[in-house]
């Protein structure tokens, strides 16, 4: 029996974050198409898929994260863009076709280290397996990271609890 030994390419799947009136990046949707696009030139991936809508927004958050990622020198070719997801499920179950369907072998899931263990049970809960790659949080004021902390706990509880009721 003959095995493909070919390595599969890697890919980032940035999942989105806000985009702020007149389709600037929120800070974190800013990070995480920088890293994502540090990741591409490190070459660590060949792809980005870019998550995020909302559908029918001026800009998408995959919009965005595009713009950012060919600013910082990605080519175009090498993004994939997904425009309908609202949520780090959605992120998540509407890329993983298009991740198929380019023959990729590892996921790096680009969020922010806050998000990660919720992005990454998500990842796994879909039967995803995906690495996580976060970008250094700086800048940031106390009573903000803590707000951002607080927030994710309760998401991750609300979702254990969903998952939990069936």
């Amino acid at each position: 029996m003959e095995t493909d030994d070919t390595p599969r390419p890697a890919a980032a799947l940035v999942l989105g974050a806000k985009v702020l009136e007149g389709g600037r990046p929120s800070a974190a949707l800013e990070r995480r198409a920088l890293h994502a696009a540090w990741l591409y030139r490190e070459g660590v991936v060949a792809r980005i898929v870019a998550s995020g809508g909302p559908p029918g927004a001026p800009v998408t958050e995959a919009e965005a994260i595009r713009r950012l990622c060919l600013s910082a020198g990605v080519p175009d070719a090498a993004i994939l863009l997904e425009t309908e997801a609202a949520s780090t499920e959605e992120n998540i179950r509407l890329a993983r076709p298009m991740l198929e369907a380019e023959g990729i072998g590892t996921v790096w899931l680009v969020t922010d280290g806050f998000h990660a263990r919720r992005a990454g049970f998500t990842a796994r809960r879909q039967g995803l397996d995906a690495e996580i790659s976060c970008p250094e949080l700086t800048g940031v004021p106390l009573w903000r990271w803590a707000r951002l902390h607080l927030r994710e706990r309760a998401a991750l509880a609300v979702y254990a609890v969903r998952l939990w009721r069936g």
